[in-house]
């Protein structure tokens, strides 16, 4: 250990980090310079000693470290216990390394044989150059923001019903919303970076363990924990998009909306990777391929639909090549699918491109060679499809928008096409939607994909509550081109605006999703104040793939899961750091990898939001059949779709709930009953008239005033607590007293207060028929006309008697001549 409680921090700046074969991270390049840190010491004093010894300012830089035996994650020290966490976390190694991060300029260089890839990093390497084609069309006018969000500067005072018109400066990425004459929205490139959350200022605990390092972030049993910043950036758009492919399969448990998503995402890994497969089995619910390379490769794969979720999902993967193969360097082979949707991105940018120029596109960008029929034929169907694309976006949807406003004022709807007419956005939210979340559900919303099963050219988005009764209610849907960072944040701003435009705090909000796809960052750019909590179920699936890799057993393996499950669901620090220590028994690396995933965001311990005992995206699930898949392919057959479901689903609850009995909902009555039986064997302790102490197998206090219990099981689930219900059946008083509004039926019944109208001219327009604005393809002709010869010495055509009737017209066959 070192002497007097010093560290070494060897502080490095001017390099760039790569990502090595295994994933881990190397810092390579710059100079370095040794700081000596003690626990005492301030962050400002250090950077003060920083910035000494490098001659730069450092106000714009942030410093990052590793965690023990962990170069894959890098740790934000960001205020004064994040630098005493991070000495007591390397003391026993009396040095650790600390990074000098510009945050205008981050970056990540990969390695050639490695597979992970950090999002918003731009991956060279040592891949392969191509040279680009003459006839490319540069897109060199877009400019992705380099920061993790876009600021927000709006104004919503007076807004007026909104017009469904949305314009976009390509050039700047501004994206201008006009809502009527009295709002807008603007969206900006800016720097932002995210907040850590502040937890409650509560002492924390862990058995202490002199034989190990305090590797776990909640060792200190005074300070409260501040979250450390692990930076996520939002996804950039490349120039070449093979340099991600090859790291677009991920493994074992990896999930895709459908069959097709599956096909489409293997092609481009493979064309990433650079290596050929054949399929073993080919199936809508299940799908084995292997590597098509002589001698009998092992890389294989095998994906098949969930039962649960109703995805398609990686089950095993062999994820190795003993063919040389996968070096990105082999050869490439695409499928009609892929094929179609590269000539579809290339028509838009020149919709004069010829086959022969796209053959020599797809060789140079994408290392697939593609004969001129190939081509040409993937280029028919392309037009085809673009032509239907533009035909619904600006002849369909605009009409539809309209009439959505007419039959059912106060909903909204916006549409946001590109400059070069691809379909871009759609964003729907129903009035009957909003008054019914406004109203009487609960200040908690869920993001989630609905998975389409029919179509990949778009992706459905949407954001869903929970009644009273804790079944699903839609918010509002959202149609987008891709589901990115980019999208979300859209998505998140009209979301924003029409909330707030009915006089909705959006401060209080808790929001739950995957945090996947730029979703964490998105949340904490448009809504600053509110709190993220992240799937449990997904980060759940990623810990037992992380499992699979160890040499447990079965057994081992289901305890270390439930003791996740068990921190998750823990009310109290102490309970959370009993979890982890028993993961910690088995393994510490699995210990340290769930410290490392954010439980701030999954944990009741330690996230600041109120999620009334929801962990998972199980209720959006709910969504997958309410669209016909035969309507999937029009956007305005899908959102029709489920303005109908709604308007059944609002009519069938409203009428259930007539005959309910009781102040709370069937739901909530069954949870009040498992709490009632566990009360009983409880001694209550009168303290005042309204603090009473319980003694169970724990003693706990009760605040009736304040509606708290030390378990922090009232405060989380918003239903009193075995605990209080004690205190209840002592004092006489009615446990209905003291639930939430939210459980209440009262509160069900605003929910499904409101009316979605029928749109009664749906069916009077054929959404087959060709649009007014943009004629249909033309078939190609000769650059000389056919001429049409006749020849006057010809003689006249015989003319041919039916055999059995004797007349002309017709023959034996079609004869109905009755003789």
């Amino acid at each position: 250990m070192a002497d007097g409680g010093v560290v070494v921090a060897i502080c490095q700046y001017g390099g760039e980090f790569i990502s090595g074969p295994n994933g881990n991270l190397i810092y390579k390049g710059g100079e370095a310079h040794a700081v000596d840190v003690t626990r005492e010491m301030s962050l400002e004093s250090f950077k003060d000693e920083v910035s000494k010894v490098f001659h730069v300012d450092i106000s714009d830089i942030s410093l990052k470290y590793f965690l023990p035996n962990n170069n894959k994650t890098l740790i934000t020290v960001s205020c004064d216990r994040d630098l005493q966490r991070m000495v007591d976390f390397t003391i026993s190694a009396a040095q650790v390394d600390v990074f000098l991060i510009s945050r205008e300029n981050r970056s990540i260089v990969t390695h050639s044989g490695g597979s992970i890839i950090k999002p918003g990093s731009i991956a060279g390497g040592d891949k392969r150059k191509r040279t680009a084609s003459k006839n490319k069309v540069s897109k060199s006018n877009k400019k992705i923001p380099n920061a993790p969000g876009n600021a927000l500067q709006g104004s919503t005072n007076n807004v007026q019903q909104p017009s469904s018109v949305v314009t976009e400066n390509e050039d700047n990425r501004i994206v201008q919303m006009e809502c009527g004459n009295h709002g807008a929205f603007t969206i900006t490139p800016c720097g932002a970076s995210s907040t850590p959350s502040i937890l409650d200022q509560q002492k924390l605990a862990l058995v202490d363990n002199p034989s190990r390092e305090p590797v776990s972030i909640f060792d200190d049993p005074v300070n409260p924990y501040f979250g450390s910043e692990i930076t996520a950036e939002p996804p950039q758009e490349l120039d070449n998009p093979i340099v991600l492919w090859d790291d677009i399969i991920k493994g074992v448990g990896q999930e895709f909306d459908n069959v097709k998503d599956f096909r489409a995402q293997l092609c481009k890994y493979a064309i990433g990777k650079g290596f050929t497969y054949r399929f073993i089995k080919n199936e809508t619910t299940r799908v084995t391929v292997k590597c098509a390379a002589e001698g009998g490769c092992t890389w294989r794969l095998h994906a098949s639909e969930s039962s649960r979720s109703k995805k398609f999902v990686i089950k095993k993967m062999t994820d190795e090549h003993t063919c040389g193969g996968g070096s990105g360097e082999g050869q490439r082979r695409a499928t009609r699918q892929w094929l179609t949707t590269i000539i579809k991105e290339k028509l838009h940018d020149n919709p004069m491109f010829k086959p022969k120029d796209l053959v020599k596109e797809l060789y140079e960008q994408y290392g697939v060679t593609a004969s001129y029929s190939q081509v040409w034929r993937g280029k028919e169907v392309a037009q085809k499809e673009l032509y239907h694309a533009i035909r619904e976006t600006y002849s369909h949807l605009p009409w539809y928008c309209e009439r959505l406003l007419e039959t059912n004022p106060g909903s909204i709807s916006f549409l946001s096409p590109m400059v070069d007419t691809k379909f871009r956005r759609l964003f729907v939210a129903f009035h009957a939607s909003l008054h019914g979340f406004l109203s009487g559900c609960r200040p908690l919303l869920f993001l989630d994909k609905v998975p389409l099963k029919a179509t990949n050219e778009y992706k459905l988005l949407v954001a869903a509550a929970v009644d009273a009764d804790d079944a699903v209610f839609p918010v509002a849907f959202n149609v987008v081109e891709d589901e990115n960072y980019d999208s979300w944040v859209w998505f998140l701003m009209q979301l924003k605006y029409a909330l707030e435009n009915n006089n909705y705090h959006c401060n209080a909000m808790t929001f739950l999703s995957s945090g996947q796809k730029g979703l964490d960052a998105a949340v904490s750019q448009v809504f600053g104040g509110s709190q993220h909590a992240f799937c449990l179920h997904h980060i759940m699936e990623e810990f037992k793939g992380e499992l699979k890799k160890g040499p447990w057993s079965q057994q081992i393996r289901e305890g270390m899961v439930e003791d996740f499950t068990r921190a998750a669901q823990a009310c109290s620090i102490e309970d959370f750091n009993a979890s982890i220590e028993s993961i910690r028994n088995i393994s510490s690396e699995a210990a340290d990898w769930i410290i490392a995933s954010k439980p701030e965001h999954w944990s009741d311990a330690i996230f600041r939001g109120c999620r009334y005992d929801h962990f998972s995206l199980n209720t959006v699930d709910a969504f997958d059949n309410w669209i016909p898949t035969k309507k999937e392919g029009s956007i305005v057959l899908m959102i029709d779709s489920l303005r109908t479901k709604i308007m059944e689903v609002i009519e069938s609850r409203r009428e259930a709930c007539k005959v309910w009995a009781g102040p709370l909902t069937p739901t909530m009555e069954y949870k009040v009953e498992e709490e009632m039986l566990k009360a009983g064997k409880m001694t209550v302790l009168c303290s005042s008239d309204t603090v009473f102490e319980v003694r169970g197998n724990r003693i706990f206090v009760v605040n009736l005033a304040n509606w708290e219990c030390t378990c922090r099981r009232w405060q989380l689930s918003g239903l009193p607590c075995m605990h209080a219900v004690a205190v209840f059946n002592r004092i006489g008083r009615s446990f209905y007293d003291y639930c939430s509004k939210f459980f209440r039926i009262e509160s069900y019944q605003l929910t499904y207060s409101g009316t979605i109208f029928p749109i009664p001219d749906m069916d009077s327009v054929d959404f087959s028929a060709g649009a007014n604005l943009i004629p249909p393809p033309k078939p190609r002709t000769s650059d000389k006309p056919r001429r049409k010869r006749s020849n006057p010495n010809k003689s006249s055509t015989v003319i041919r008697l039916c055999s059995r009737c004797k007349q002309e017209g017709h023959n034996k066959a079609t004869c109905e001549a009755l003789l």
